[in-house]
């Protein structure tokens, strides 16, 4: 064993040294000289030096085209072998063009992401389908973004009150025709109120320090963005500086008492004065309506929900119940609604008190046109929501019936 040893790897050592070496290298020859075709899709394409004022159709904020291109190379086996899509990118020169060209790729259009691979020397032959490259006017607008209600559901043991702004502005730049596209379609951007937790809402009330109005949930940063596919493949930050202001109000799902008996009256169409004639037509007093000095009140107790209490304090002696004389075909049941008195009035006497209340800071930091504008949004979304209650949290509905002249009013049994 010993000797049969010795002959392999002793005995004329320098020749077998000599040969394993030339083997090494033959193989690495080789190697390196295999050659291969491979097709590889979804190649990114940039655009360089585009001319002034122009810009390339599907050209996105990052600078690569949206369309991408698949390429048949021919090259070094190994270099193909390991090759992808995110290794290499497809760079086109715009300079001197004007209107559009077919795009021809060679070596020198190829740019290796990798730092460790070397396309220019291991690729022999590239191959594509011919496409155009189109220059247009590049052109920027102010784009209004309307931010529409939300979707979901508000936290528990609050309500959603309002979103405001209503609408913002984002400054777009873009192929003329894409632009204008986007212009005529709109933008529109929605919140999804599942988003945002209790406890998000309880932190903001109490870091407050006082019982506030309302609770404002400013939008985030990362919320403040519209997708615009056809300009761009990532979402757009708004750039409108009121952007800032930009909040969700929510306001406690509790019941506020109404401290005041609310007037009903009726009311008689113009179309209707003759066949009705309303001297005679009148409200019939009973357990719920009390006549008192010749005024019929409701005098069941009532509640407010998803309003403030220094809003229910502006109006509750200035609403009432409003019977609307005009039956429906083949019934006697009348329709009902709440009124309120001098709404203007109300609305400055509101925004006034809020105004001076110099302990709200949110206010206090907005500029005084937009805080005026933005509280009288907000009285006039608590006057759009008011809704009557009954102790036991459910709507306050009415039966209405006409008989004859007389008009008898109950409480309603349906849910």
């Amino acid at each position: 064993m010993k000797s049969l040893i010795i002959r392999i790897f002793i005995q004329n050592w320098p020749r077998k040294l000599i040969s394993f070496i030339l083997a090494i290298i033959v193989w690495f020859v080789v190697s390196q000289s295999m050659a291969t075709t491979k097709t590889i899709s979804n190649i990114g394409i940039r655009i360089l030096n585009i001319p002034e004022g122009k810009t390339v159709e599907g050209l996105q904020s990052n600078g690569l085209l949206q369309k991408r291109v698949t390429l048949t190379l021919s090259g070094n086996k190994n270099l193909l072998d390991e090759l992808t899509s995110n290794d290499i990118e497809v760079v086109i020169d715009a300079v001197n063009q004007s209107k559009e060209w077919i795009a021809t790729i060679s070596k020198k259009n190829l740019l290796s992401l990798n730092p460790d691979i070397n396309l220019t020397r291991r690729i022999n032959k590239i191959s594509h389908k011919n496409f155009i490259i189109k220059l247009t006017n590049l052109v920027m607008e102010r784009i209004p973004v309307i931010i529409t209600q939300p979707i979901g559901q508000a936290p528990k043991g609050y309500q959603f009150l309002d979103i405001w702004p209503y609408q913002l502005n984002l400054n777009i730049s873009g192929p003329e025709d894409i632009v204008k596209e986007v212009k005529n379609r709109g933008i529109k951007l929605t919140f999804n109120l599942n988003d945002i937790s209790e406890s998000q809402l309880d932190d903001l009330q109490s870091s407050s320090g006082k019982e506030s109005d309302v609770v404002s949930f400013f939008v985030p940063k990362h919320w403040k963005h519209v997708s615009i596919p056809i300009l761009s493949t990532s979402p757009i930050t708004i750039d409108d500086p009121d952007a800032k202001f930009l909040r969700i109000d929510f306001v406690r799902s509790e019941l506020i008492p109404i401290n005041h008996p609310i007037p009903i009256s009726l009311f008689v169409p113009p179309h209707l004065i003759l066949a009705l004639n309303p001297q005679k037509l009148g409200i019939v007093s009973n357990e719920m309506v009390e006549n008192k000095s010749g005024i019929k009140l409701i005098n069941q107790p009532l509640y407010a929900k998803g309003v403030s209490e220094l809003f229910l304090e502006t109006i509750s002696d200035m609403i009432g119940i409003t019977v609307i004389a005009n039956p429906k075909p083949d019934q006697n049941q009348l329709d009902w609604t709440v009124q309120f008195v001098n709404p203007k009035v109300l609305e400055d006497r509101y925004v006034s008190t809020l105004l001076s209340d110099s302990s709200d800071e949110d206010l206090h930091n907005l500029q005084p046109k937009i805080r005026e504008e933005y509280l009288r949004n907000r009285f006039r979304s608590y006057m759009n929501r008011f809704t009557l209650y009954r102790p036991d949290f459910k709507r306050f509905k009415l039966d209405i019936e006409m008989q004859g002249n007389k008009i008898n009013i109950t409480e309603s049994n349906h849910e």
